[in-house]
């Protein structure tokens, strides 16, 4: 039986600003700071790949001396919205309506709201009342791939039946204001706000790419690389150094065994569906590839587009994919990175 993915919408918060536009708002946050280290934060900025981001908050906003209970209670009342807006958007795009939906995914890892989401949203849209609920919160980054994974081994399960995965980000609220460290710095560099919705269905007559199979992968003694601690002023970002060298280290267990399990090569696949971290990553992941022959070219433009909107930007890059009018029998690979430290692979095909 097929799982197919059906839809894919994504939702930019109200605010946005092009990276130049910031910078005059890092200077002032840097003001006190020694003039070398000024520059170099600038320089970080600037040379991040990412040309505009948009946020839940006003970019003022994010350089003022907001609490965390502040911040936190903006990301609980504009992830309802996005969330709402960008799942209105999925089902139209499918000619479905909110009862049609049988299991609904939650992640998010950038705020803490309980009830979760998915409370919400069933009862802003009347959604059904035995709808299956599953929120998933602390797998970061790859927490939209690892959606789509739980999604697809219940519809499996389920002939059928629907599921939508829901990403909503808003990293912009995770700013540390008093924290001048390098991984507070370059994070702000490169993160945005967002948010996307995925439909799946079991239903045999119902179209999209076809996932033949998913994987995790899990680098060992590597929890200290990626991932937030819970302070007083908020959630403070952990970023490694060692991530890129980390993700090429481990690249070739982490692509080929996955790809002979299913009689393929890397030579077989078409598409390439890939998470952008950062410039690092991307750069690490594209010459990883491109010795390979292949690109992530809308992997580089969502990154510039919109910054690294956690586990949201994958989906981006996805619906990118199924704007195009591809190819029958055309395969393509979805591969994203997140806190453990992990790896998720889902294997496409058009």
């Amino acid at each position: 039986m097929a799982v197919r993915i059906t839809s894919v919408a994504k939702q930019l918060p109200k605010y946005k600003r092009e990276t130049k536009d910031i910078l005059p708002l890092v200077e002032l946050w840097l003001e006190g700071q020694e003039e070398r280290f000024k520059r170099k934060v600038l320089k970080i900025f600037e040379n991040a790949a990412v040309d505009k981001r948009y946020s839940i908050m006003d970019p003022e906003e994010v350089f003022l001396k907001t609490s965390f209970e502040g911040k936190n209670d903006i990301y609980t009342r504009e992830s309802i919205k996005l969330a709402e807006k960008s799942l209105i958007k999925a089902l139209t795009k499918a000619n479905l309506k909110a009862t049609d939906i049988d299991y609904i995914i939650t992640v998010s890892c950038t705020g803490i709201m309980i009830p979760s989401l998915d409370a919400y949203l069933i009862n802003s849209l009347e959604m059904k009342q035995d709808i299956v609920r599953l929120p998933v919160t602390e797998m970061g980054c790859a927490a939209g791939v690892s959606g789509m994974i739980y999604a697809k081994n219940f519809l499996k399960a389920n002939p059928n039946k629907r599921a939508v995965v829901i990403a909503v980000e808003a990293p912009t609220a995770t700013f540390q204001l008093q924290d001048y460290s390098m991984v507070n710095i370059i994070s702000a560099a490169i993160f945005g706000d967002g948010c996307a919705s995925v439909i799946l269905s079991s239903y045999e007559d119902e179209k999209g790419p076809e996932i033949k199979d998913e994987a995790m992968y899990h680098f060992y003694n590597a929890n200290h690389m990626m991932g937030f601690k819970l302070r007083n002023t908020g959630l403070q970002m952990i970023l490694d150094e060692s991530v890129p060298q980390t993700i090429a280290d481990h690249f070739p267990n982490i692509i080929h065994p996955f790809l002979e399990r299913n009689n393929l090569k890397i030579d077989d696949i078409n598409h390439l569906v890939f998470h952008p971290g950062g410039k690092k990553i991307v750069q690490t992941v594209e010459d990883l590839f491109g010795a390979l022959g292949k690109n992530i070219d809308d992997t580089k433009e969502v990154l510039r587009l919109y910054g690294n909107m956690s586990s949201a930007t994958v989906l981006y890059v996805l619906e990118r994919f199924l704007e195009k009018d591809i190819a029958k029998g055309e395969k393509g690979i979805m591969l994203s990175f997140g806190p453990g430290f992990s790896a998720q692979r889902i294997l496409l095909e058009w």
